[in-house]
């Protein structure tokens, strides 16, 4: 049976507990298949990021074409862009890529604060997430896209909603920005319908990268052929198992376990 093929347009962690590093992880996980585009190089730790390479527009396009058609893809999950050149010319090939679904998680900032998208690319963001199945932002992402200031759950769906009926696009908006326990997650659609996840809160250091993983299980659940609420709560689940299991590496903002504390090829080698 073919894997669930996921192609990830976005940025390099050299850090490895975000972007491109942890999608390959999420759905290598997950059981799908994972290829890439890459849009840029971070130098960065989990203390901040240090530099950033972005990579010619054209060049992320020629990845994205040759992948697309040898191998062909079922999904494509976005994250970090690099560019506004990148985030319009990307556009124009997804319109064009019929009935394959967008997952679009609007990267402008690290786990770190450190900035990873500027205000051109940020005002190109809209078109995307107009073309996108789901777009996920978190609290300050929805700021920046709505143009609303968010501090309660209430505030969290409204702008969910607004979002979702300017776009004509789903939102799943992510509560970890805000205050208090459970974590809250809306997903808010065009017709004005929410559905909402709860989680505990876990108090951890070792958390960067949750959007990216996050976005990249969803992703992968609809490559798979699960519907989106199925795909959104399978990725929940992974998310809190990896946010359990953490290597425990680094001084600052750490990676969480994608692998969940094992080894997986452990587990079919005592077999043979």
């Amino acid at each position: 049976m073919i894997p669930g093929r996921v192609l990830i347009v976005a940025g390099s962690d050299s850090g490895g507990g975000a972007g491109i590093q942890a999608d390959i992880k999420t759905v290598t996980m997950l059981g799908g298949f994972a290829m890439t585009a890459i849009t840029a190089i971070t130098a960065q730790d989990t203390l901040g990021v240090e530099a950033v390479l972005t990579i010619p527009a054209e060049m992320v396009l020629k990845q994205f074409d040759m992948v697309v058609a040898d191998l062909g893809a079922d999904v494509v999950k976005i994250g970090m862009i690099g560019s506004a050149d990148t985030a319009e010319k990307l556009a124009g090939r997804l319109s064009a890529l019929s009935g394959v679904p967008v997952v679009f998680d609007p990267v402008m900032i690290a786990s770190s604060g450190s900035a990873l998208a500027d205000a051109a690319t940020i005002a190109a963001l809209g078109r995307l997430a107009r073309i996108a199945e789901l777009t996920t932002p978190n609290l300050p992402e929805l700021e920046r896209l709505t143009g609303r200031s968010i501090g309660t759950l209430d505030e969290l769906e409204g702008a969910a909603l607004i979002m979702a009926g300017t776009t004509g696009r789903a939102v799943l908006a992510k509560g970890g920005h805000l205050a208090g326990d459970p974590v809250v997650d809306v997903l808010a659609r065009p017709d004005g319908a929410l559905c909402r996840w709860t989680s505990p809160r876990l108090e951890t250091r070792h958390s960067h990268g949750t959007g990216c993983t996050l976005a990249s299980g969803i992703a992968c659940g609809l490559a798979q052929g699960l519907d989106l609420e199925d795909s959104i709560s399978r990725a929940r689940d992974y998310l809190q198992a990896a946010l359990r299991a953490p290597p425990g590496l680094g001084a600052g903002h750490g990676p969480m376990g994608h692998a969940l504390g094992t080894v997986p090829f452990e587990h079919i080698h005592r077999k043979i």
